[in-house]
C-alpha cells in the first residue's frame, strides 16, 4: 500500500509544478499569444497610392515604420492604431472615404511588425512609442482636426494616448474605438480563466483610459463578434454613457468594416468634424484588404 501511495501522492505536486511552468511560459512570452506581426522587406512598398507617403520615426532601441496618406489642405488627421496581426501593407487601404472627405490618415506598424525594428517587450514601451509617433506628426495638424483611432488591440492604445493628449489639454475632437475591449484583463478572464491576474503584463485598460477622455468617444462593434464580445463595448457604454455606440448588426471581429452601417456611421461622424453638409457616399472606411465599395446612397 505505501508504494501505491507514493506516485499518487505525488501527482499533486506534478500538477502543480506543470501548472507553475505554464505560468512562467506565459509571463515570459506572453507576446507571443498577443502579438502577430508580419514582417515586410525594407524595399517593399506598403502602398503605392501617389497621395501616400512612407517615413520612419526613431525609438529607443528600433525605427518604426509609418504610412500617411496626404491630402492638400486636409481637414484633418485620422490616426489609426491598427490590429494585433499583419503589417501596414494589410492594413493601409480602404482609403478613398478619407480622401472624399479630405482627412489625412497615418498609421504605424508596432516594433517587430512591417518594417519596423526591434521587438514589443512591454505596455510602457508599446505606449511610449504610439507617443513619439503621434509629436513626430502633430505639428503638421495645429489647428485642424484630430482624431484618434484604434481597432481592436489598438482601442486600447488609441482609448490610452486620447486619454494623454486631454490630460496636456489637447484633446482629440473624436476618439473612434472599433472592436474594443474593456480592458485585456477582462478578455484574458472569458479566454483563459484558468491564468491568475498577476501573470498579465499588458492590462491595456481601455475603459480606464476612455473614461479620462473628454472629448466625444465613439464606440462601433459587430454584435456577432466572437473574439471581442459586443458586451465589452457595453460594459465601456456603461462607464461613459456620454459616449455613442453604433452596433453593425450581423458583424463579427475581422469583418466589421465591410457592412455598409459601418462604413457610413464612421463617415458620419467625419462629417460633422468637417462641418460638411453633405458628402459622396462614403467608400470603405476600414482596411479589408479588398477593393473600396462605395455605400448605397
Amino acid at each position: 500500500m505505501a508504494r501505491l501511495m507514493h506516485p499518487l501522492i505525488a501527482l499533486p505536486a506534478v500538477g502543480a509544478a506543470l501548472y507553475g511552468a505554464a505560468l512562467a511560459w506565459l509571463w515570459f512570452r506572453q507576446e507571443r499569444l498577443l502579438f502577430e506581426p508580419e514582417q515586410l522587406a525594407q524595399d517593399e512598398p506598403v502602398c503605392s497610392d501617389a497621395d501616400t507617403r512612407e517615413f520612419t520615426v526613431d525609438v529607443p532601441g528600433a525605427q518604426l515604420s509609418v504610412a500617411q496618406l496626404r491630402r492638400p489642405g486636409a481637414r484633418g488627421v485620422v490616426f489609426y492604431l491598427h490590429g494585433n496581426s499583419g503589417n501596414l501593407r494589410k492594413w493601409f487601404v480602404g482609403l478613398d472615404a478619407f480622401r472624399e472627405l479630405n482627412f489625412d490618415v497615418v498609421m504605424m506598424d508596432y516594433r517587430g511588425y512591417g518594417k519596423s525594428t526591434g521587438r514589443i517587450e512591454s505596455e510602457k514601451q508599446l505606449q511610449d512609442d504610439v507617443l513619439a509617433v503621434w509629436q513626430a506628426v502633430a505639428p503638421q495638424y495645429e489647428g485642424r482636426r484630430i482624431v484618434v483611432s484604434g481597432q481592436s488591440l489598438g482601442t486600447g492604445l488609441a482609448a490610452g494616448l486620447a486619454a494623454e493628449l486631454c490630460a496636456a489639454g489637447h484633446a482629440p475632437d473624436l476618439t473612434i474605438l472599433v472592436s474594443p475591449y474593456s480592458s485585456m484583463r477582462a478578455l484574458a478572464d472569458e479566454h483563459y480563466p484558468w491564468v491568475p491576474s498577476g501573470v498579465l503584463r499588458y492590462r491595456l485598460p481601455t475603459m480606464d483610459h476612455a473614461c479620462r477622455v473628454t472629448g466625444p468617444v465613439m464606440l462601433v462593434h459587430g454584435d456577432k463578434d466572437e473574439l471581442i464580445g459586443f458586451h465589452h463595448s457595453e460594459a465601456i457604454l456603461r462607464a461613459l454613457p456620454q459616449c455613442r455606440l453604433l452596433r453593425v448588426e450581423g458583424a463579427g471581429h475581422g469583418d466589421v468594416h465591410q457592412f455598409p452601417s459601418f462604413r457610413e456611421g464612421v463617415a458620419s461622424a467625419l462629417i460633422g468634424l468637417a462641418g460638411l453638409a453633405q458628402a459622396p457616399a462614403p467608400a470603405s472606411y476600414a482596411p479589408s484588404g479588398e477593393m473600396p465599395t462605395v455605400a448605397a446612397a
